[in-house]
């Protein structure tokens, strides 16, 4: 379905509508989601319709995930993932209306960065081509990243003279630390898909054309594992480098406990017993 700036009802399972024109597409396919991008070009910059539409992509993701979506995919269509902000609109609102020139960040790049990185389950991105900018801010909100051999990135906001939004700098931060996220702030470096895997970044690297079939893939295997236990690895993992160790353990024997009550994890007992390989629910 071809999402824009009115809000759309949850999508049902087996829902599959294409857009003719540009914005974002929204599918789901047993119990995982995709979220994918279609610019009116190949560079699938930002603007504000497209903007709009991945944040309703992103709220209606959420709302999915209570009603049993248990894994998600977003990716773009075309040879890029996305080169970030539209600069043609940036400029335009420079010259005719500077006040309203970084509107997007309160109005759609935070709601947006917020709204998938709060996601309860696993969040999978697809990464071909180039991926910059507010479009690396995208990427880093998910969980996971599978990119093709030849995409690079880029933090790109030195490039034009500014800081940095959409959350990169916390992102890069905390998976790569102060000094190596420094330099790519700073000398504006690009990197590519193999460095990204080095540094622990992406986790798979595959042949180019392949990002979004392998990445679903993967987000089809996560859609099979137990989804209350991820969730509670996302909520741990989000407060791990602020919470104390004594209510870090505090809370891991609150969420063991929790989840030592659901039918997976009596399911993957009984399964390691047998010798077998278990069956998650999610439940």
């Amino acid at each position: 379905m071809a999402l824009n700036d009115s809000p759309a009802a949850p999508a049902q399972e087996g829902e599959q509508h294409h857009p003719d024109t540009y914005g974002v597409a929204y599918d789901i396919t047993d119990a995982v989601a995709v979220i994918e991008l279609r610019g009116p070009t190949g560079a699938n910059a930002l603007d504000a319709h497209l903007r709009s539409a991945l944040l309703t992509a992103a709220r209606r993701l959420t709302t999915d995930a209570a009603r049993g979506v248990r894994a998600a995919l977003i990716t773009a269509r075309g040879k890029n993932f996305s080169v970030g902000q539209d600069l043609t609109e940036h400029a335009r609102l420079l010259k005719t209306a500077p006040t309203r020139a970084f509107a997007n960040l309160p109005n759609d790049y935070n709601p947006l960065v917020k709204e998938l990185t709060a996601l309860p389950i696993p969040l999978v991105a697809a990464v071909e081509g180039t991926c910059v900018g507010a479009g690396l801010g995208i990427a880093l909100c998910a969980d996971l990243r599978v990119a093709a051999e030849s995409a690079r990135f880029a933090t790109a906001f030195t490039g034009l003279a500014l800081a940095s939004d959409s959350g990169v700098a916390r992102a890069l931060a905390r998976q790569l630390g102060p000094s190596r996220t420094a330099a790519l702030m700073l000398l504006n470096e690009p990197f590519s898909a193999r460095d990204g895997e080095r540094w622990g970044l992406v986790q798979r690297v595959v042949p180019d054309g392949t990002a979004r079939a392998e990445g679903l893939a993967m987000a089809r295997s996560l859609a099979d594992g137990p989804t209350a236990a991820y969730r509670e690895i996302k909520a741990l993992l989000r407060g791990a480098g602020s919470t104390p160790l004594q209510a870090t353990l505090e809370r891991e024997a609150v969420v063991q406990r929790r989840l030592g009550a659901t039918q997976d994890h009596h399911e993957a007992v009984t399964a390691f017993l047998e010798r077998r390989g278990p069956i998650f629910r999610g439940r």
